[in-house]
């Protein structure tokens, strides 16, 4: 087996972090405003109605949700451009002939949009605790969970990037799909709140267990148990990093 070679990954992973510097705005600020804004409304409009969920102050209980849905949507976004630049301007072929692995690839690309991804979410939770009194009961899973997620929806966003030929089709699915299923998934609402009928609808998705076991992670409170959420955040990893095997196997749109 050959070695790693470690010094494609550093290259690749630095070029794709540099490029978060020119693209601050874009990349950083905007994602943080964004998250500030949906706080001071929901927090606001509806916070006024629903004084606490389950023992937590509704502006505190909407923290988890908010930081998961701004996780989701910039993993995606972050690892889908990264990989379909390359393919638009032509510089995939000279990776792709380059003494660089399939697995190097990825785990730069990936590597690279879950990093702006963590960095993201610890500075909306940073910004989030600064207007409302937080606490985080279990620190380790919090970290685990943000983590996860950050690298399957960068892998998913990956897939994504590979699978696009314009940059109308990068935004097509977050738009169409994930968006709706985020803010479907129990972020500003518990899936208690629901009649028995919506609450079994919710289970079929997937983001109610990232956010459920993300919540969990900070007040003790879930919709689920945090042992499904685990196990189901583990298994569309699974699920995403067998789709970019058989697209590198296959060449799937890498090699056209």
């Amino acid at each position: 087996m050959s070695a790693v070679n470690l010094y494609a990954i550093r290259a690749i992973y630095k070029f794709e972090m540099a490029r978060t510097g020119r693209t601050l705005m874009q990349s950083i600020i905007s994602p943080v405003i964004s998250t500030a804004l949906y706080f001071v409304v929901f927090g606001a409009a509806i916070g006024g109605r629903i004084p606490e969920v389950e023992g937590v102050s509704y502006g505190a209980f909407i923290v988890p949700g908010l930081i998961m849905l701004s996780l989701l949507t910039q993993s995606i976004s972050n690892a889908a451009f990264g990989i379909y630049f390359p393919k638009f301007t032509g510089t995939i072929y000279e990776l792709l002939s380059a003494p660089v692995s399939a697995l190097e690839i990825v785990v730069s690309y990936v590597g690279a949009a879950a990093t702006k991804s963590v960095v993201l979410g610890l500075i909306i939770l940073a910004t989030a605790s600064a207007l409302v009194p937080l606490k985080i009961e279990h620190p380790a899973w919090m970290v685990l969970f943000l983590v996860l997620t950050s690298v399957t929806f960068s892998l998913f966003g990956f897939i994504i990037g590979i699978w696009a030929d314009g940059f109308e089709k990068l935004q097509l699915i977050p738009l169409l799909i994930v968006t709706p299923l985020a803010f479907l998934g129990g972020s500003f609402y518990s899936i208690d709140m629901l009649p028995p009928f919506w609450q079994t609808v919710s289970l079929f998705n997937p983001v109610v267990y990232l956010v459920s076991g993300f919540r969990w992670s900070f007040y003790g409170i879930a919709d689920v148990r945090v042992g499904v959420s685990l196990a189901m955040t583990c298994a569309f990893l699974a699920a995403s990093l067998a789709i970019v095997a058989w697209i590198f196997k296959t060449g799937y749109r890498l090699k056209t």
